[in-house]
């Protein structure tokens, strides 16, 4: 499947109809788009971390989020009102305050839902911090 938006239009769209992910300034970055992916790099913030020092669970699982739904709009165009309808994400190793990237294949891609793996890592990406999957909800297109 191919991606049908540039990261600059979604980099636009996502500034103009989700300006919440800007919260803490400009910290999510589209990195890559490919045939059925999106990668996200995350730039974390002393606002990130949890007690420990390590970059909190809400804030990875936000970057999965926002990934998939970056995939989800890179393969079908800018549909605003697709929406998360399941997210699980398993924590496996602790990570540092360093740029975190998380990169999300298109698992399945239907007129209604859209399945996507969300892989999460720093570094190397052989060795995953988190590990998500997620379904979207895609609106009925217009007749």
């Amino acid at each position: 499947m191919q991606p049908i938006m540039t990261i600059d239009e979604l980099h636009r769209f996502l500034d103009t109809d989700f300006p919440q992910i800007h919260t803490d300034g400009r910290v999510f970055t589209i990195t890559e788009i490919g045939p059925g992916s999106v990668s996200m790099r995350l730039d974390p913030s002393e606002r990130h971390l949890r007690p420990g020092g390590t970059v909190s669970g809400p804030a990875l699982f936000t970057l999965a989020d926002v990934t998939a739904y970056a995939a989800v709009l890179a393969h079908i165009g800018p549909v605003a009102l697709a929406v998360t309808t399941n997210l699980s994400i398993n924590f496996l190793r602790l990570p540092k305050l360093r740029p975190t990237t998380c990169t999300c294949r298109v698992l399945k891609l239907g007129k209604r839902l859209a399945v996507i793996d969300a892989s999460i890592f720093q570094e190397n990406a052989d060795e995953l911090i988190a590990h998500a999957t997620a379904t979207y909800s895609i609106p009925p297109r217009e007749i």
